[in-house]
């Protein structure tokens, strides 16, 4: 039986005859269709001979959906309704609209990138946006790099190759994706020499450790986690002014690098990246698709003299950003000069200080639409709930919102969880308490939340 089956398989070029593959064949491209061909019908022997079930009737269907799969873009537009403000995994910051058009035009259009217009002849990547970083953080030059880490490895494997860098303890984080603070300092071809304890750091630790070999101090903000109790860290004055007097770099890993106090619009405060430039610290690196809510980049400030060094490394040109992003990030960064506008502006923000009032109207019409769309035994309920700002920004902080929770005495909410999910576009909420939830803080329209047909 597997051997007639197996000649019941028609050859390729027979296949590739029918009128509807010739078709597809010129919308596309020959080969495309000639080797999706060959993959299913090679799936289909496998299949016979393992003893499944397979229909020879199915191949040209199967091939148009095959090709039709692979000409669809894999990333796509996602609701956000998850309850977390910078989702990592959905990209963090979405970009305001200045940034939005910057990007077109970039994308669409040849464009000064390294030309100095005034002069005519070739200019520098990063002096598009070296002087507003520079006028909105205090600090003396900037360059960028594609992202935090690859900022504070660039910054490390410039000033202290083969040499010593002392950072406490309680400043040994694990970012995102398992990248670790020790493993990068290690990468960056340096030597870690690690002060104090877990809870507690103090000045004369760091003063102790220092060595012939020491060629930078290295704090990293503790973005993504609190130590609470009996704790003690040195202030980043006092860590710049010892740093001066052994002449030796203080490096700040701010990580998530607010350039405005959060204070302002009633949330918590976050470190200042201003401060600390103000605090003496020599160089200073930070994200631009967290709190600052611009594209991935990582943003290096500081003195001058070591920047010229860090822009000298060769790796520099490894790690640089492209066109598209350094417009993003101007464009952004110009929104930071009027700071009455910038909650309107800049999404990241707007959502962060959204009223309960607003949410709420947004809440209850999502809530009608969903209890008109979805069949009878579903449950619809608004319910006090809190977002998370994301990405490690404030991680003990939470904001109140509005949920929609949709349940169901026979449907468990992870199957809830999984319908929405295959919707067009995809809606990401969350199962909490044997409820499915939809977190409205992000949602301005409705409709968005409502489950198509």
């Amino acid at each position: 039986m597997p051997n007639k089956r197996l000649r019941e398989i028609p050859a390729v070029d027979e296949v590739l005859k029918s009128a509807k593959m010739q078709e597809y064949a010129r919308l596309y491209s020959k080969n495309l269709i000639t080797q999706e061909v060959r993959d299913i019908l090679s799936k289909m022997r496998t299949d016979i001979i393992a003893g499944q079930k397979t229909d020879v009737n199915t191949i040209e269907k199967l091939v148009i959906s095959h090709i039709e799969d692979i000409l669809k873009p894999s990333i796509k537009k996602i609701i956000n309704a998850s309850g977390t403000i910078l989702h990592t995994n959905l990209g963090r910051a979405i970009l305001c609209d200045s940034a939005v058009e910057a990007v077109k035009i970039c994308a669409s259009h040849p464009v000064n990138l390294e030309f100095d217009i005034g002069r005519g002849e070739r200019g520098e990547r990063d002096s598009h946006i070296e002087d507003i970083v520079c006028r909105l953080t205090g600090a003396e030059a900037a360059t960028i790099v594609n992202n935090n880490a690859a900022a504070v490895f660039l910054t490390l494997n410039t000033l202290a190759e083969d040499r010593e860098v002392i950072i406490s303890r309680g400043e040994l984080i694990e970012i995102g994706g398992s990248f670790r603070i020790p493993e990068v300092i290690q990468k960056s071809g340096c030597k870690l020499i690690e002060v104090g304890t877990t809870n507690r750091t103090h000045l004369s630790d760091y003063i102790s450790a220092i060595s012939p070999d020491t060629a930078a101090i290295l704090k990293a903000h503790t973005s993504n986690y609190r130590v609470v109790g009996f704790t003690a860290s040195v202030d980043m004055r006092e860590l710049a002014a010892m740093g001066s007097r052994h002449a030796i770099p203080v490096i700040e890993d701010l990580g998530s690098g607010s350039l405005v106090d959060l204070s302002r619009f009633g949330l918590p405060r976050e470190p200042v990246v201003r401060d600390s430039v103000e605090a003496g610290i020599d160089i200073v690196t930070f994200s631009g698709d967290k709190l600052l809510g611009g594209p991935q980049a990582g943003i290096i400030i500081g003195r001058r003299k070591y920047i010229q060094k860090i822009n000298k490394n060769p790796l520099k040109r490894a790690l640089r950003v492209d066109k598209i992003t350094i417009a993003a990030l101007e464009a952004t960064l110009k929104l930071y000069l009027n700071p009455d506008t910038l909650h309107r502006e800049l999404p990241t923000l707007r959502f962060l200080t959204r009223p309960i009032a607003e949410i709420v109207l947004v809440a209850e019409k999502a809530a009608r639409l969903l209890k008109q769309r979805l069949a009878q035994g579903y449950i619809v309920t608004i319910e006090d709930g809190e977002s998370q700002i994301g990405s490690g920004s404030l991680p003990d902080e939470v904001i109140a919102t509005k949920v929609v929770s949709i349940t169901h005495k026979e449907i468990l909410p992870e199957k809830i969880f999984e319908m929405f999910l295959k919707n067009e576009p995809p809606i990401l909420g969350r199962v909490h308490t044997e409820k499915f939830l939809l977190d409205i803080r992000m949602i301005e329209n409705a409709q968005e939340v409502v489950i198509g047909d």
